[in-house]
């Protein structure tokens, strides 16, 4: 197996770009001549503070792409690529992957994004990450979801799932028609771990701790922009708001509401 050193080395070389490897790049549409220079951003925000319903709200209104670290993790370990395959060994043995596997996944990936403006969701996570990041593009733009940790927490551990058909419910404002009981199959639902509460308090803490350098490292920068608030509705206007000055609407017409 190669070193992790000589994987870093690769995700910064140009070498490493194979066209085509991508199936989710393939199915995009050619850039038309956009006059406006390329977005690239980055959203930051703990688990639970509805940063993935942004990010979806974002791309469905803003002529830019969406890439979540994480779904690509998952699609490599699926195909069995070689990064997937390293990263599976890290997930096995309980440990995190490391920064360098991390950063070669990534910036292969943008690599079939060269025309298009885009967001990353997942990465960067550490401040060697968003150097390496750095390193390879210049950021545009970090917007940062600040979402109490109370709220939070709540969130989490009122979400409840149907382990077979990964349907969530929110006990709070989607719960199931019977208690406990998913509503199409009658089947019970169960709680993830990463949902119990302790497991929740865990997980902030570690994400406080690993993302306070890269806040800081970004808001040095200049390119931080924080919105703050307990409610994704009211949040993302003011997103929205923001990027109307940074890249292209795909439908002006289109309501901001969801």
């Amino acid at each position: 197996m190669k070193s992790l050193s000589k994987f870093y080395q690769l995700a910064r070389s140009p070498a490493s770009a194979q066209p085509g490897r991508s199936p989710r790049a393939a199915r995009l549409p050619a850039a038309k001549g956009a006059s406006a220079r390329l977005l690239r951003a980055v959203i930051l925000g703990a688990p639970g503070s509805g940063k993935g319903t942004v990010s979806s709200r974002i791309t469905k209104h803003f002529a830019l792409k969406h890439l979540s670290s994480g779904d690509l993790l998952r699609d490599d370990m699926l195909r069995g690529t070689e990064i997937g395959v390293l990263a599976k060994t890290f997930i096995d043995q309980g440990k995190l992957i490391p920064d360098e596997v991390m950063t070669r996944l990534t910036l292969h990936e943008l690599k079939n994004l060269t025309q298009y403006s885009w967001l990353l969701d997942g990465f960067p996570r550490t401040l060697p990450q968003a150097e390496a990041l750095d390193g390879a593009y210049q950021t545009d733009t970090v917007i940062n979801l600040n979402v109490p940790f109370e709220v939070i927490k709540q969130r989490l551990t009122a979400r409840w799932i149907h382990p077979a058909s990964g349907r969530v419910y929110n006990i709070e404002f989607n719960p199931p028609k019977a208690v406990g009981i998913d509503d199409l199959t009658g089947e019970p639902l169960i709680q993830r771990d990463d949902d119990q509460p302790e497991t929740v308090v865990k997980r902030l803490k570690a994400y406080e701790v690993q993302t306070h350098p890269v806040l800081e490292y970004y808001r040095k920068k200049g390119v931080l922009e924080t919105f703050s608030g307990t409610e994704t509705n009211k949040i993302w206007p003011h997103v929205y708001a923001f990027l109307q000055t940074k890249v292209p609407q795909i439908n002006q017409k289109a309501s901001v509401t969801p």
